[in-house]
């Protein structure tokens, strides 16, 4: 069993017609719809092998604890298939659900949406951080082993298809494809394969990221994935993320994979006493995290369960603060533009559910707000919508197609060094406790590379793109000199890729064309003769001798342009 449970100011629900043959008929009443006041939403899809009577009860039970936790008095238990792909017979989620409110109405108002029926609904979900929780109920019964059929698993998990019906022909998945980049497969939901060509661009994308936080004067550290319950306790990522943490165990310890990585950040902190003349200090961390996502929210690189967080944390002094905040700004404002992305910034404030008490968050939130005034940067604010230890100056940047992506975020904290007993020693030899930046830049490097590929349609600035160059020969009488061409390539670190198979020309550049591959290189007899190289680049061509076309594409790609 899957559950999204959606703390919300409002649920609003209508059914419009059947969705199964052997649905009942709806009362006057029912047909008009409902909307619900202050509900706790509960989508819920019951799958194959769930056991009603052991599924009721923890359903119940989830559904009371996070009840709890965000104060809930209304709950909305709304069948809604498209969590999972591996849904029980209705007349069992129908058991499930129909018992699952008797016994919820014991301790709460219940309104239960209709089953079976095509419906439309509109809600709005609250800004608090536990508004959102994704659970998955483990329910079967337990199955008898069974001898192991590798051929027919093996079957099983080379059925991953992408479905290209309902995607335009710019979506990052199409794109993937084409280009070779990435892949998905059922064995790792949420995971990117990442071939050759992919990888090639996460990684010049991480190139550019060492190199400007080192001008930036970064740290650069790397923390373990796996780390004691404790930690988590800690930083009280335990009491409010614990749902969505993968946990493990090892030698009777509970432990978790990191689903961010501040706390690791946090123990190296501690590891030397610090002083004031060690601040501010600046710790980089491309850290790979791992967080529980339903199966039926996943959605390409947009929405996956691991991935690398372009993480820094930052600690400084009062005094500092807002040096250090503009600092950020400004390498987020130097990122973007390099993208080419507009954008623009939105001031969330303290949450609902948060911790601190007033006087700390009134001083911080006016802290980001003065920075924004002093540099003036426009900005909106998102009440209610930060972090539960502190406000935060999120980065929503604009595509080609005008969509808008948050990615960028300063968080600013005075929880996590107080948890943690962080200190450092000031002029006055008194022990004193560091203010605390989180910041990211990309956000999610898996997304930003998707919002990337779909802003550009694929064609990739040359630094970026995969295969900088391909070199086509026009007849077999050419190919010494394309070979000869290539190694020139070759010799410069020029990504190249060559297609000398004796099919016709207009084929293999038409092929080049859908690999968005920048420059297409073709030498002929004419060229040859001239040491020059006919290149197409924008279905446009010009001739151009070798020497300078090399040395035109070294400065392009040394520039990033």
């Amino acid at each position: 069993m899957k559950i999204l449970a959606l703390h919300c100011d409002y649920i609003s629900f209508k059914p419009l017609k059947k969705a199964l043959k052997n649905t009942g008929s709806l009362s006057e009443k029912e047909k008009k719809g409902k909307k619900v006041e202050e509900p706790l939403v509960v989508l819920t899809a019951v799958e194959k092998g769930d056991d009603v009577e052991y599924s009721v009860q923890e359903l119940v039970r989830n559904i009371k604890d996070i009840a709890k936790q965000v104060n809930a008095k209304n709950i909305v238990l709304y069948p809604y298939a498209h969590l999972s792909s591996n849904l029980a017979k209705p007349d069992v989620a129908v058991d499930v659900l129909e018992t699952a409110e008797k016994e919820l109405k014991k301790n709460f108002k219940v309104t239960k949406a209709p089953f079976g029926y095509y419906k439309e609904f509109e809600l709005k979900v609250k800004g608090h951080p536990l508004s959102e929780l994704s659970r998955e109920i483990n329910v079967n019964k337990k199955e008898a082993e069974e001898e192991i059929d590798y051929k027919n698993l093996l079957r099983g998990i080379s059925k991953s298809k992408l479905d290209t019906r309902k995607l335009k022909s710019n979506d990052h998945r199409i794109l993937g494809q084409q280009m070779d980049l990435f892949s998905f497969n059922e064995v790792a939901p949420g995971m990117v394969f990442w071939h050759n060509n992919g990888l090639i661009i996460y990684n010049e994308l991480i190139k550019f990221w060492r190199e400007e936080h080192r001008k930036a004067g970064y740290l650069e550290v790397k923390t373990p994935e796996i780390l004691d319950e404790k930690l988590w306790k800690i930083s009280g990522h335990w009491q409010k993320y614990k749902d969505n943490i993968f946990l493990t165990e090892y030698e009777k310890r509970n432990f978790a994979v990191k689903p961010m990585n501040c706390p690791g950040v946090m123990l190296i902190y501690r590891t030397k006493t610090k002083s004031y003349k060690d601040l501010p200090l600046r710790i980089g961390e491309l850290g790979t995290v791992h967080r529980q996502e339903l199966s039926g929210v996943l959605g390409g690189l947009f929405r996956v369960i691991q991935f690398t967080q372009d993480d820094a944390h930052i600690f400084c002094t009062e005094k500092q603060l807002e040096d250090e905040i503009i600092g950020v700004i400004n390498l987020i404002d130097k990122f973007y533009k390099k993208f080419g992305f507009k954008y623009h910034v939105e001031l969330s404030t303290r949450p609902d559910l948060r911790i601190g008490d007033e006087r700390i968050w009134d001083k911080a939130e006016k802290a980001l707000e003065n920075v924004l005034k002093k540099n003036k940067i426009k900005y909106k604010i998102n009440k209610g919508d930060g972090a539960f230890y502190g406000p935060k100056i999120d980065f929503h940047i604009k595509d080609s197609l005008g969509r808008t992506w948050q990615c960028a975020t300063i968080q600013l904290d005075f929880s996590m060094p107080e948890r943690f007993d962080l200190t450092y020693t000031d002029k006055d030899d008194k022990k004193k406790r560091p203010i605390m930046l989180h910041r990211v830049i990309y956000g999610s490097l898996e997304r930003f590379i998707g919002v990337l590929l779909e802003h550009t349609g694929g064609r990739l600035p040359i630094w970026l793109a995969p295969i900088q160059v391909k070199v086509i020969d026009f007849t077999d009488r050419n190919l010494k000199s394309c070979k000869k061409f290539v190694e020139k390539l070759k010799e410069q670190n020029i990504r190249v890729e060559t297609d000398f198979r004796s099919i016709p020309l207009a084929g293999k550049i038409k092929e080049a064309e859908i690999q968005k591959i920048p420059y297409i290189v073709v030498i002929g007899d004419k060229e040859e003769k001239s040491d020059s190289v006919a290149v197409r680049k924008d279905s446009k061509m010009k001739v151009i001798k070798q020497d300078v076309f090399i040395k035109n594409l070294k400065k392009e790609i040394e520039e990033r342009k």
